[in-house]
């Protein structure tokens, strides 16, 4: 296939044209996460000729990403996110460089990484990970295209471009108070498509350079998609942020991990062998109604996550599990900030009991 016949419905538009498409094959962009969000940016990015696409994320294909996260297909559900991206969006488009980052992004790498791409693209779902690769892309001097999700709400926006606010003037540190994830909250998958297609957009914008185009610097555009009610507020550059007011060379980069934290784990046949330990599996109803372990008591994450903390015994351990192991870990990080530092993570949750059984 022609480079011609390939982008002719974009080029055909006076915004593009033959000079925006090669600015298009000449850009770079690193996506952060192949997730809900960063899977429908990176189809179009590379559908659009982006000549250069990095993907990072250090998570596996599991099934229940099949539902939103739609460059993925059953035969890949365990290979690293990174890799079944890049191999999937190759077969798209063939022509265009696209490089697997298989591992976490952390302060230790993503300044190194930031440097070789003109553009970042936040496909993450936690304070943490946003906060990082802000202060990255402000200290690198890179624009980041920041989207969220949450049940049926959007928000997208760009940040850390000159003379732009950056993530941290709107939010200058964690809000207080648990905010759900995607898992615990539900999205519908066509949510997370909308917000990634155009955070996709965004990029495309930025690169092309039109005179009509807007990208949303200094602009948050938030959607709800109950309604289809959509606004648009303004932001301002805070010349107190605790980032973009700095010069980057004063400009730290932190990071704690929320993919390992401080929660230990334990075994099944460790759960097994400590009788007086109390197990507190933290699925939903329907799946505590599917079966369950004798003598567990059922306390969901969602009631944890809204601040139903009941009263547990401070004096011995206290093992939390949930299907597959990943909402075991949060649940003890809620429980560990309420004191309980007795706590830990069966790995593999309820599955990995069921096969050593």
């Amino acid at each position: 296939m022609s480079e011609n016949s390939r982008y002719s419905r974009q080029t055909v538009l006076p915004e593009i044209g033959a000079e925006g498409q090669k600015k298009l094959s000449s850009a770079s962009v690193l996506c952060i996460g192949a997730g809900g969000l960063g899977c429908p940016a990176l189809l179009y990015l590379a559908a659009a000729g982006v000549g250069r696409i990095g993907i990072v994320d250090y998570d596996t294909v599991d099934d229940t990403n099949l539902q939103r996260q739609i460059l993925f297909t059953m035969e890949q559900v365990g290979r690293n996110k990174a890799e079944a991206a890049k191999e999937r969006l190759q077969a798209l488009n063939p022509d265009i460089e696209i490089e697997a980052y298989p591992f976490e992004l952390t302060d230790k790498n993503a300044e190194e990484l930031f440097q070789s791409y003109d553009i970042i693209i936040d496909g993450t779902d936690n304070f943490v990970a946003k906060f990082l690769i802000n202060d990255a892309a402000v200290k690198c001097g890179k624009p980041f295209i920041y989207g969220s999700i949450l049940g049926f709400d959007g928000q997208l926006s760009v940040f850390g471009a000159p003379s732009g606010p950056c993530y941290r003037c709107l939010f200058p540190e964690t809000p207080k108070g648990y905010v759900p994830n995607c898992a615990e909250a539900g999205v519908i998958g066509a949510v997370a498509g909308m917000i990634g297609t155009a955070q996709a957009m965004e990029a495309i914008k930025i690169i092309v350079e039109h005179e009509s185009f807007r990208p949303l610097i200094g602009k948050v555009w938030t959607i709800d998609l109950h309604s289809m009610e959509n606004r648009l507020l303004t932001l301002q550059k805070n010349p107190d942020c605790p980032v973009c007011s700095k010069s980057k060379k004063d400009i730290s980069l932190q990071y704690s991990s929320p993919v390992c934290g401080f929660i230990s784990e334990v075994t099944p046949q460790q759960v097994r062998e400590n009788e007086a330990a109390l197990i507190i599996d933290v699925r939903e109803q329907e799946e505590w109604d599917t079966g369950h372990i004798k003598n567990a008591r059922h306390i969901p994450l969602s009631a944890l996550a809204q601040g139903d903390i009941p009263d547990l015994p401070p004096d011995c351990d206290i093992i939390l599990h949930c299907q597959k192991g990943k909402r075991g870990q949060q649940a003890a990080e809620i429980l560990r900030a309420q004191g309980y530092l007795n706590v830990s993570n069966m790995a593999g949750g309820y599955e990995a009991w069921l096969k050593c059984s």
